[in-house]
């Protein structure tokens, strides 16, 4: 459905683009919507005729659902606004909240669920099993696989967070109703009524899937490191061009998707002609603004690639420093030779699973120096990486 749908009102899009992102983010939220609706007059029907409180509970999970839908609609249209005074980085975070807000919707949900069900095992009621009761819970979980399937296939090509959570929510309302159908023909096989249990079962299925969602959408908020594919993608559009011999201190901000802000440092030659490369970096910044859709700022950094002294030296820290960690890596490496010693001025980014300080990294990247040359003085700047 979502595909044809896609074919006709959504042809020529661009996904890297926040209003096509917004077009099918509202395209999805008003199909899951419309089918959660359904569903939910389905599964409360057939729970008030066969008296069981695990079908009406499902029921009222997928009302939630088109409540969460309905959430995740919003926020598709309130993060595909332009940017404004007050939000001069746009609203593209907007995604993000709805879907923690969802995420908390459905841990609610599977509360209430829980002290529903748990009312039932202790007051337990009559089931009736009929085959349209079966046929019914059949054609949910078709119905739920089929969303799960579509939301996470958008989500995936959207890079979509809350679409994610989304299908996330309901693959767990699939594996609730499973657990539904099965109590319900496990009473029919045996007469014994299971149903505040499974009940119970349903509600720790969806609790579980809202704390996993709630993480996964709130990761974003708190600053993630980008995608390594993203990562990767800038790093090859930059490195295309001959004149760049390396980059460092790459910082992404996310404002949310498709409100991205870059910033970079490109290492060339300190003898080449500053404007002509100034004009390169121009071009890269546009580069990465067309291909990515977000804004970049490269700061020019200059390099001698001709003293072989100043390479070598370089090389040879680099590698000793490889004893301390194997992940730290050098750059901003120069050399200013006196007649007592020689300073060797560098930044050093160090790996987070190490538990030094700035302080006592520098006495370890000092003594690593030291045992090279006793000439040697380390003036070291400790840096962070921003990217994983």
């Amino acid at each position: 459905m979502i595909t044809i749908l896609s074919k006709v009102f959504l042809r020529n899009m661009d996904i890297n683009n926040p209003k096509d992102r917004k077009a099918y983010g509202t395209l999805c939220g008003i199909v899951g919507i419309f089918l959660n609706v359904v569903l939910f007059f389905v599964k409360y029907f057939a729970g008030l005729l066969s008296g069981s409180v695990a079908i009406v509970a499902d029921a009222f999970n997928n009302l939630s659902d088109a409540g969460s839908s309905f959430i995740t609609l919003i926020g598709f249209i309130f993060a595909g606004k332009k940017p404004d005074i007050d939000h001069p980085y746009g609203h593209g975070r907007f995604e993000y909240i709805s879907g923690f807000i969802v995420s908390l919707l459905i841990i609610l949900m599977g509360w209430e669920l829980l002290q529903s069900s748990a009312k039932k095992i202790f007051n337990p009621e009559e089931v009736d099993g009929k085959w349209y009761t079966i046929a019914i819970l059949l054609l949910s979980i078709i119905i739920k696989l089929y969303m799960a399937y579509y939301n996470n296939s958008v989500g995936k090509k959207i890079n979509s967070e809350a679409m994610k959570a989304t299908a996330t929510d309901s693959l767990s309302d699939c594996l609730s109703t499973v657990v539904v159908l099965s109590s319900i023909i496990f009473m029919n096989i045996t007469n014994i009524n299971i149903d505040g249990y499974c009940g119970v079962l349903v509600a720790i299925f969806v609790t579980f899937a809202g704390f996993k969602a709630a993480k996964e959408t709130m990761a974003p908020l708190l600053g993630q490191p980008p995608e390594p594919e993203f990562v990767q993608h800038v790093i090859d559009i930059v490195m295309k061009h001959e004149e760049v011999n390396g980059i460092h201190d790459l910082v992404v901000h996310d404002y949310g998707p498709g409100r991205r802000m870059i910033s970079l440092h490109a290492e060339v030659d300190g003898n080449g002609n500053i404007f002509e490369l100034h004009d390169m970096i121009d071009r890269i910044e546009n580069e990465l603004s067309d291909e990515l859709f977000c804004d970049a700022v490269i700061h020019l950094d200059p390099i001698e690639t001709d003293n072989v002294v100043v390479i070598e030296t370089k090389i040879k820290v680099a590698e000793k420093l490889k004893e301390i960690n194997e992940h730290i890596t050098i750059h901003d490496f120069r050399m200013v030779t006196g007649p007592t010693h020689t300073n060797l001025i560098f930044d050093v980014v160090e790996p987070y699973e190490m538990k030094e300080s700035e302080q006592q990294m520098r006495n370890l990247v000092t003594t690593k120096v030291k045992e090279l040359d006793d000439n040697y003085e380390a003036v070291v700047h400790i840096d962070r990486s921003y990217i994983s």
